[in-house]
């Protein structure tokens, strides 16, 4: 049977009062929870990372409100979807106010102890990089600012861009610390500097390669002390835009800079970025350099060994509905409705490893767990959507 919705005295809210889970996700544990979900899953719906098993379906925790009512229903559904075969769990410090993160923590929580998934079956990826408030949105965000960052020295007003972004690495390791202990864990399995693109539109490149060296650096030394498992960038331009452009990110340029930091063995190995059939950048569009030649996104992050997880899969519930008739065709009459079509369509596409989609209903989880009993569409079919 499946979870019923959980209580609120459960926690979600406090960090305060979450017994820090130990460990981190292991080949064996991520294995073991792939064999348990093998039925109703189809084969295609488990993909590897570092030798970790990984869902090829994701929930996502970005929307809501700063409020008590989405704390319980995020809560809910990561229970859900850990009970569904869905271990890949994404969210980020400033979504909701930190509270995503502390639904997160404790519905992890629940989920252990319910039996449902330990914590070395379950993915968790979290992002640093933008300010976040702290439960809700300040009266006065410059007494905010002045109090929680510049009078403790976590930076100065020259690290801080746009008013909002900052990539320093005692500001980093400060964000690190925060979302350690608002998930309740020992490891993050995957930290994203979080659209460090941001940074391009008031930094000259020089600048922002020094930055993002330093950023680099300081998670290669997170990963070294186990605070964090493996590293990346989670974009919504940068990989998306062509080269020459003001905010392009080169992926060559990224592995390169963690190459002169970490040598071959470096962490960087993951990257997030929107994908959906409204925007098929990654797929279509030759941003990057792979093989001596202009190629897209998820061409490039393949040949570099860098596992691609997805945002915006339904477009934040626009492809849920109306899609032309051919696409529902090709992408599988099976399915009964366009937003589990449009999840169809990312996760199926050649170099896509998870596709993140949010979640914050139970039946929306249901929903789009169900897509995993089907057999991804065939690439040619995905190619042929483009032609």
């Amino acid at each position: 049977m499946f979870s019923q919705p959980l209580a609120r005295d459960a926690g979600v809210t406090s960090s305060a009062n979450m017994n820090s889970l130990p460990g981190q996700a292991t080949p064996q544990g991520t294995a073991e929870y792939q064999k348990r979900h093998a039925s109703p899953s189809a084969p295609g719906h488990f993909r590897a990372l570092q030798g970790l098993s990984l869902s090829s379906i994701g929930i996502g925790t970005y929307l809501g409100s700063d409020d008590d009512a989405d704390d319980t229903r995020y809560r809910d559904a990561v229970v859900r979807a850990l009970e569904r075969g869905l271990n890949v769990i994404d969210t980020a410090i400033n979504y909701r106010s930190q509270r995503s993160e502390r639904a997160v923590g404790a519905a992890l929580r629940l989920a252990s102890e319910r039996g449902l998934a330990r914590r070395d079956q379950v993915v968790v990826a979290t992002k640093g990089g933008y300010l976040p408030f702290d439960g809700r949105r300040p009266r006065d965000f410059r007494a905010y600012l002045e109090e929680t960052w510049m009078k403790p020295g976590v930076f100065t007003v020259q690290d801080l861009v746009a008013g909002c972004h900052c990539m320093t690495p005692r500001y980093l390791k400060d964000q690190l610390g925060r979302s350690l202990q608002n998930l309740g864990l020992q490891t993050i399995d995957v930290y994203y500097l979080h659209n460090p693109e941001t940074q391009l539109d008031e930094v000259p490149r020089p600048e922002f390669l020094r930055r993002l060296r330093a950023a680099f650096e300081t998670l290669e030394a997170a990963c070294a002390e186990g605070k964090i498992g493996l590293y990346g960038t989670a974009t919504w331009n940068g990989y998306r835009e062509r080269p020459g452009a003001p905010g392009h990110l080169a992926l060559r340029e990224l592995t390169d800079l963690a190459r002169e930091v970490a040598g071959d063995g470096h962490h960087l190995r993951a990257l997030q970025l929107p994908y959906n059939l409204a925007m098929p950048e990654a797929f279509v569009l030759p941003t990057q350099e792979a093989r001596g030649r202009p190629a897209p996104l998820l061409e490039a992050a393949a040949e570099a060994g860098i596992y691609v997880m997805t945002s915006a899969s339904i477009l934040q519930g626009r492809l849920a509905r109306g899609l032309p008739a051919e696409v529902r065709q090709k992408l599988d009459p099976r399915l009964p409705s366009d937003a589990q079509r449009a999840l169809q369509f990312v996760r199926s596409t050649p170099g896509v490893g998870t596709a993140l989609a949010g979640m914050k209903r139970l039946e929306h989880v249901d929903e789009n767990a169900g897509v995993a009993a089907v057999d991804p569409t065939a690439p040619e079919t995905i190619r042929s959507l483009f032609q």
